[in-house]
């Protein structure tokens, strides 16, 4: 049987029903080729399966067994369907399992007594009984078919829009016979992916078999990525871009003001990005730090040597709050020195100081002449207005995570090719910044300041209330400050979670008399403004507040912080709210309050009490979410992660980096002979290339 090129399209295929066609092009679905490329989001080992459970887990179960009763119940509006799965192996012995499912009355049309049935979920234990709630199912039939979805390791392949996973698998295994391999296009050099590959990671005889068969396409799928990605970076450098030498003269003032030492890891990064800076070519850096490690005195070097260059210096901050706390304290530091800063956002605009002065190091005085601010401090309003950014040399990105990749690069086309900064202080595994930031250059502060006050951390039950509550008010007659953090803005039907705005008028009483305010998202700015400018000065002393505070708030005397259901926040954000304490030389104090909580929240809680290591939770937290799809659709046009693992799969990730930079550096243009396909796929992810100076 002569074979089928892999660019074949389904609507060509006798064999492919023509009522599924449209719904399998929604599934991205078109041809030959993207079937074999469509892998299974999991393995169900349908030889030996799991043991029916006789308790709750949270590690999903695969069960075989057959239907022995099936009810239908209604209460109210609440359609209930309900299966009683038998273990036939285990007999008399076997413990039976409910599966149960809510709305789902299609689901009675398709299970029925006496059917064999494999069902995939979480056990639960309600009113004694083991309960699966809306488990995976699939009936598994007496016929020809049979042997493609049991007595085998099955692929579980991601579905939807009225095609199912058993459907998939049946037109997957017809096209491993129909396909040439030899016509599936693939990018690694020399890499060419045999038959017997493909098979074995669709249908394979044992696990490792399959575990090889996925490397060898795991590889070739980070290499797309990592050509895309080192691609970005060449063209990024290779953009234009002015030098910027550094005079020192503003510098050498800010620093004799410091009321402190700044750390080694600090004077390492500052000489890289000054480096960047004062190089022909564009600079475009990561900057990661953990919470409280000296970012911003880090950023604020770089941009008075822009500055002192003649050019002008933006920092963009994520919100209002964050802008105006970066601008005051600009001003502190600027102000007696005479380096005018002005604030750019959609509620306010403000300028310290009249006319600036001429730039130090410039010969023609550029900011004097034209009247343009040196430092500008903004939110995302300088996206949008020409008038806050005249003269851009560089670009500071603070918390790039709170910006979508369009924004940033919004921002970063403004101007002559400016430098562009980008900091975080969530910080990034290995593999996600080789992935995610890959068209960057990183420099990383790994220490923290001298004289910063020891931070202690405790997950606690609500019923230890009171006792916090008295602490809390010693604390604050000592003279001390609290942060009080909820979930949400206002109480919700659908969750049974506390609210900021409703816990307010408790907390106004408990505390009583010291003065309470409040801060969320939803406050007209001049209040949010208002409520953080009386915290900071000490006359408020405790904030109830949302995640609003999560970064770049820095209030010294603040020492303790109290977390209402604290599992319901994710990992690196209850690290973010924590570093908003212990910026002073006192001991400080996290309280993450949480009743019962479920496996997941934790394991969570415990690594926050173990470890104040931002790196070490960074991984921690993807252990615990799992990959997922992190470099996600707004990552603006990255090839779509299908089949690696940036959790296991660094090295592939690591090696395939290295395979892709080195056919860039040896020919930039990929414009050599047997290098189209690597050009085509580069410019069909929207990157440019770099043009070769040969």
């Amino acid at each position: 049987m002569s074979r089928l090129p892999a660019a074949t399209r389904i609507e060509e295929l006798d064999w492919v029903p023509r009522l599924r066609t449209a719904a399998l092009r929604r599934l991205g679905l078109q041809t030959l080729g993207d079937l074999l490329k469509h892998f299974p989001r999991r393995y169900e080992n349908r030889v030996k399966f799991d043991r029916f459970p006789d308790e709750a887990s949270e590690t999903p179960v695969c069960l075989f067994g057959i239907v022995r009763k099936t009810v239908y119940r209604r209460f109210g509006p609440r359609r209930i369907f309900e299966a009683r799965i038998e273990d036939e192996s285990a007999g008399v012995l076997g413990s039976p399992l409910i599966c149960r499912w809510f709305n789902m009355p299609w689901v009675q049309k398709m299970v029925a007594g006496d059917q064999q049935i494999v069902v995939f979920g979480k056990p639960r234990v309600r009113n004694k009984q083991v309960v699966m709630e809306h488990p995976e199912f699939e009936i598994i039939e007496e016929d020809a078919e049979r042997s493609i979805h049991f007595d085998r390791i099955t692929p579980v392949y991601p579905a939807g829009d009225g095609v199912t996973p058993r459907a998939l698998r049946v037109l997957v295994h017809r096209a491993l016979e129909e396909t040439d391999p030899a016509t599936v296009p693939l990018l690694w050099p020399g890499n060419a992916v045999s038959e017997r590959v493909w098979r074995e990671v669709h249908f394979p005889e044992s696990f490792e078999e399959l575990e090889n068969a996925r490397q060898q396409l795991v590889r070739e799928e980070f290499f797309g990525i990592q050509l895309v990605v080192c691609a970005r970076h060449a063209a990024m450098r290779n953009a234009g871009g002015s030098p910027k030498p550094e005079s020192g003269t503003w510098w050498r003032k800010v620093e004799e003001s410091l009321p402190f030492e700044m750390t080694a890891s600090q004077r390492k990064v500052m000489a890289e990005i000054s480096a960047d800076q004062a190089s022909p070519h564009r600079m475009n850096r990561l900057l990661q730090g953990d919470v409280g490690s000296g970012k911003t005195l880090v950023a604020l070097h770089a941009m008075l040597q822009a500055a002192e260059a003649g050019w002008q210096a933006a920092l963009m901050a994520p919100t209002q709050i964050l802008a105006e706390q970066h601008y005051l304290n600009f001003r502190r530091m600027l102000d007696p020195l005479g380096i005018p800063v002005v604030l750019r956002t959609a509620a306010r605009k403000e300028s310290s100081g009249g006319t600036p002065a001429a730039t130090p190091g410039t010969q023609d005085g550029a900011h004097a002449s034209r009247r343009i601010p040196p430092l500008v401090i903004g939110t995302h309003a300088l996206l949008f207005e020409k008038a806050g950014l005249e003269r851009p040399g560089l670009i500071v990105i603070d918390e790039q995570h709170k910006f979508g990749v369009l924004q940033r690069s919004r921002l970063i086309a403004q101007g002559d090719a400016p430098d562009v900064l980008v900091m975080t202080a969530t910080p990034i595994p290995r593999t996600i910044t080789q992935t995610l930031y890959g068209d960057l250059d990183v420099s990383i502060i790994r220490e923290k300041p001298a004289g910063r006050g020891r931070v202690i951390t405790a997950v606690r039950e609500p019923s230890k209330l009171p006792e916090i509550i008295k602490f809390l008010r010693d604390k604050i007659s000592e003279g001390r400050q609290a942060y009080i953090v909820y979930p949400l803005v206002e109480e919700s039907e659908k969750l049974d979670v506390k609210a900021a705005r409703a816990e307010f008028e408790k907390w106004t009483d408990l505390l009583a008399p010291a003065k309470v305010g409040l801060v969320h998202g939803r406050l007209d700015p001049g209040e949010k403004e208002l409520v953080m400018r009386q915290f900071r000065d000490g006359t408020i002393s405790a904030l109830v507040a949302t995640t609003v505070i999560e970064v770049g708030v820095d209030v010294p005397n603040a020492c303790i912080m109290l977390v209402e259901e604290a599992g319901r926040f994710g990992l690196s954000q209850l690290h973010q709210l924590r570093g908003r304490i212990g910026r002073g030389a006192e001991k400080s104090y996290c309280i993450l309050l949480q009743e019962d909580p479920g496996e997941l929240a934790k394991a969570k809680l415990s690594v926050l009490e173990r470890t104040s290591d931002g790196f070490e939770i960074a991984e921690a937290d993807l252990n615990l979410r799992g990959p997922g799809d992190i470099l996600g659709t707004a990552q603006a046009g990255l090839p779509p992660l299908r089949l690696g693992n940036l959790l296991r799969d660094g090295e592939l990730m690591s090696e395939a980096r290295k395979v892709a930079r080195a056919l860039l550096e040896s020919d930039p243009d990929l414009s050599l002979p047997g290098h189209g396909h690597f050009r085509e796929f580069v410019e069909s992810a929207g990157a440019r290339l770099a043009v070769s100076e040969s």
